[in-house]
This record gives structure tokens, C-alpha cells and sequence, in this order.
């Protein structure tokens, strides 16, 4: 660390919270007291606690990590991959292994009394430590996840803990292993009991796995039953915990694609690539083309398109959260390909290049003019974000409005009231021609959820506008312009 990063606050904050990113990363690999060392460090500038066994010389200290790759975790032992089919056809892929309820207790399993650990670890950290780590891990849990294993201690509003903490089970341990393992809670369900997406008369919603030279994702199908060429295609991202399943639930939209004749996709995470199953947004190697998450997608969508006859001039791209953010980066490196976004509770294209700077963004929205830039190619874009959203700063939902162009463009806003009794702001932005090209809604008494979802569905509000029927509504009246295809 240089001198300048000792004294300029602004480093030392992204320092410390690489340090808490990193110590996660350690947690979970068994290394417990290396993980509470570096904290130590990181948070007081203490040297770590000694505690000397017989006959054991102390480890080494774990080197500060700038860049950090915790994000990208394997959740169990090492699987050979399959050679993608560089025809970007689907194939078969293997199952990935599911986490199994109760297992949080493996990652922290030493010898000697929990207790004793317990009055360890106190000892070693600082009361205010402790309340960094569980303000930190209240707030970034839904968008970012998956820095520990995936399915121990997943928090859940109802869980009991520490009064005000949100975190399941009491004591400093319980906590940590919250920080290192949960990092997926805040509304709704958790990703050990997702919701299964209710039948919809007619149609049919098919498991499928794509393979390219990007990488490997499965992912769910609805065609309704009146199927026939040229129909479009929206492309649906869940957000972290949540599953094609859960995002189908929660969302509606399979039950007004049979009903008004268009295909939906849903990519899965895996949890191999984000413990979590969050979309690694934040990862620059997956915002850009023809490469990482971006390429997997962009390449399933042109298999479906290839295979069902798809009306390339009406393909959409939607998600929600971690979704939503990864859903503004691929329509962005792809204008070519998608025709419009629909980003909920999300963030701007590319506001975020590693953890800390996500965490950054998340917690206050873009904090520099540069952050977020726009770019050359107008995507049409529609934007839903709760006012009271205390996961994703609000602010991002206007930096996302900004970057798609609005500046040019003549807004036109209505207030209204939901049927669920939620008070809105719907903004329309129109070009010369008097098309609405962008798209705004702020929804007062909306939190981190998706407005006028089923309860079917994690993550959603029912109360608020019908954000699925708004997003459908946007995509069909913007087809993708002859001058970007």
C-alpha cells in the first residue's frame, strides 16, 4: 500500500472494504483466522492477534488483495468443463450441484467448543468492527452475493438475530458467517425455497443448457401455444438468489407472453460462477462483447432466434437488480441485437469495474461525472426504480435515464396512484418525431422489489404499477431501428 493510499480517505474506504470482500473469500475457504487477521489490519491498523499452538509457527500474512476475483468462486470440487460447440448450438450441460439446507455449518467447523471460538473472535475484533460488518452486510446483499458458498445462512427478514441486525442466528459468529455465506437476503424469499412458475394455460416452459466460446448457461423457455415465425423475444435476468423459475413467478410475464404471442427467456445463473447466483455485472470481462456473461447471452439469444424463427427487429432484454445491471451492460454492448432494455432496481451500464467501486455506486450512486458514460448508440431504454429502494441508490435509476440519451429528448411526466395504492411518476421522453424513446418510473413506498409482481415470485411488491405490462407496452413500440441492425 503507498503512502498516499494511507492518507487519502477515499483509498483507505476502498481498501477496507477489498479487505472485507477478500475476508469473505477466506471464510469460506476454511481460513478463519487469517480472514479475522485481515480484517483486523484492514479496519485498526493493528498487527494480527497472536495465538501461538505448540509446535506451529504462524502462517504468513495474506498479502493485501487490490484485485479482487472472490467473485468468481467454485462452490465444490473441481469439474472438468465440456469444450464449448464454437457453432454456439445448445448442449447438454451437467447439473450444477445444489446447496443443501443447513450446511453453513461446515464452513466454520474447527477443533474446540463454538463457544470458546465464539469469545475468540470477540476478542480479537473491535465492537466497531462488528457494526461495519453488519451495517455493510444489511445493504449490499441483494445485488452483489456470492462471495462465500452458496445456501449457508441465507438471511431472511423473518429470522431471528441480533434486534435491528436483520441477521439470522445471534453472536459475532453467526454474523460473520451471514457476511461470508448470505450475501443474497433483503426481500422476500431466499434461493432455498424458490417458487416454482405457476402453469400457464397453453404454452410450454422447457429446460435447455447453451454452450459458445464464451461460456455455458442453462436457461428456461416459454413459447406459447400459438407459436408461428416472427414472433419477438424478451430476455429475462433474475436477480441474485433467484432462479428462471422464482424471476417466471414473480414477474408475470409468461401468462401475457401466451396472451399476446411472444417467446421469453431466462437465463440461470450458475452457482459456480456467482455463489449467489447474482449476474456478475460489476466484472469488466463480463460487460464487453464477445466475452464472459455478455457473449453467453447474447449468443443464447441468437440460438433462440435461429431455432424459433424469431423476428430478429423484436428482441428485448430486461432484469431485475443484478439482472438489471447485467441486462443495460449486454443491451449496450449489443445495440445490434437487442431493440430495447427494461432495467429494474438496477444500475447504469459499466458503473462499476471491480467490488469496491460496486459497493461504491450501489450505496450512493455514481459519485463522478465520468462514471457511467454514455454512449454513441441510443438504446431505447425503460427504467423502474423504487423511491424507497435501500439496496440500489435511487440515483442509479437517474443515471440510467441519463445515460440512455435523455438529454435532447422532451419529457412529459404524469402522476398517478397504483390500484395497490403506491403514488408514481411515469416520465416519457420523445424525440423529434414525437417517439417515446425513453422511459422513467419512480415509485414512492416501492423498496427494493419488482413493482406490481406476484407474491408467487420473491422480490416483488404487489402494490405498485404493473412494471411487466409497462415494459411489454415499451418494447413493443420501439422495434429495432433499420440504422442499428
Amino acid at each position: 500500500m503507498t503512502d498516499s493510499s494511507k492518507t487519502d480517505p477515499s483509498n483507505r474506504m476502498q481498501n477496507r472494504l477489498a479487505d472485507m470482500m477478500e475476508a469473505t473469500r477466506l471464510t469460506a475457504a476454511g481460513r478463519l483466522q487469517d480472514a479475522t487477521d485481515l480484517l483486523q489490519r484492514g479496519f485498526t491498523g493493528a498487527s494480527p492477534a497472536s495465538r501461538p499452538q505448540a509446535g506451529h509457527t504462524a502462517p504468513a500474512a495474506e498479502p493485501h488483495t487490490i484485485d479482487l476475483v472472490a467473485e468468481r468462486i467454485e462452490t465444490g470440487p473441481a469439474v472438468q468443463r465440456t469444450t464449448p460447440d464454437r457453432s454456439g448450438a445448445s448442449v447438454k450441460a451437467a447439473a450444477n450441484p445444489s446447496s443443501k439446507p443447513g450446511s453453513s455449518k461446515a464452513a466454520f467447523s474447527k477443533p474446540g467448543s463454538a463457544a470458546g471460538e465464539e469469545a475468540g473472535l470477540a476478542a480479537i475484533l473491535p465492537e466497531r468492527l462488528r457494526k461495519v460488518v453488519e451495517t455493510v452486510t444489511r445493504g449490499i446483499a441483494p445485488v452483489l452475493g456470492g462471495l462465500g458458498k452458496a445456501g449457508h445462512g441465507i438471511p431472511n427478514p423473518g429470522a431471528s438475530g441480533p434486534a435491528g441486525s436483520g441477521l439470522p442466528g445471534g453472536g459475532f459468529v453467526g454474523n460473520l458467517g451471514t457476511l461470508v455465506s448470505g450475501l443474497a437476503g433483503g426481500l422476500g424469499s431466499s434461493g432455498t425455497d424458490q417458487a416454482r412458475a405457476p402453469l400457464t394455460e397453453g404454452g410450454s416452459f422447457t429446460e435447455h443448457s447453451f454452450a459458445n466460446a464464451a461460456g455455458a448457461r442453462d436457461y428456461k423457455l416459454f413459447v406459447p401455444s400459438d407459436v408461428r415465425p416472427d414472433l419477438p423475444l424478451v430476455v429475462m435476468l433474475h436477480g441474485c438468489t433467484q432462479s428462471p423459475d422464482d424471476f417466471a413467478a414473480g414477474t408475470g410475464m409468461n401468462a401475457l407472453a401466451e396472451a399476446e404471442g411472444f417467446l421469453v427467456a431466462y437465463p440461470a445463473q450458475s452457482g459456480r460462477a456467482n455463489g449467489q447466483r447474482c449476474w456478475n455485472w460489476f466484472q469488466p470481462v463480463d460487460q464487453g462483447r464477445d466475452s464472459g456473461e455478455a457473449g453467453i447471452i447474447a449468443g443464447l439469444t441468437r440460438a433462440i432466434i435461429a431455432e424459433h424463427r424469431v423476428d430478429p427487429a423484436r428482441v428485448y432484454i430486461a432484469g431485475l437488480s443484478a439482472g438489471a445491471a447485467a441486462a443495460v451492460n449486454i443491451a449496450r454492448a449489443y445495440p445490434d441485437l437487442y431493440a430495447a432494455v427494461g432495467i429494474h432496481s438496477g444500475l447504469a451500464a459499466g458503473c462499476a469495474r471491480d467490488v469496491s467501486t460496486a459497493l461504491t455506486v450501489m450505496r450512493l450512486g455514481p459519485v463522478a461525472a465520468a462514471d457511467c458514460a454514455a454512449s454513441a448508440v441510443r438504446v431505447p431504454t425503460i427504467v423502474f426504480h423504487g423511491e424507497s429502494d435501500g439496496t440500489v441508490n435511487p440515483r442509479n435509476g437517474e443515471q440510467a435515464l441519463a445515460q440512455a440519451g435523455i438529454d435532447g429528448l422532451t419529457p412529459e411526466a404524469a402522476e398517478a396512484v397504483s390500484p395497490g395504492g403506491l403514488p408514481y411518476t411515469r416520465t416519457r421522453y420523445a424525440d423529434a418525431d414525437g417517439r417515446v424513446a425513453v422511459e422513467g418510473w419512480i415509485v414512492r413506498g416501492l423498496g427494493h422489489a419488482w413493482s406490481g409482481g406476484s407474491p408467487a415470485g420473491s422480490y416483488t411488491d404487489p402494490r405498485g404499477p404493473d412494471a411487466t405490462r409497462a415494459m411489454l407496452d415499451f418494447f413493443r413500440a420501439n422495434p429495432l431501428a433499420a440504422g442499428r441492425a
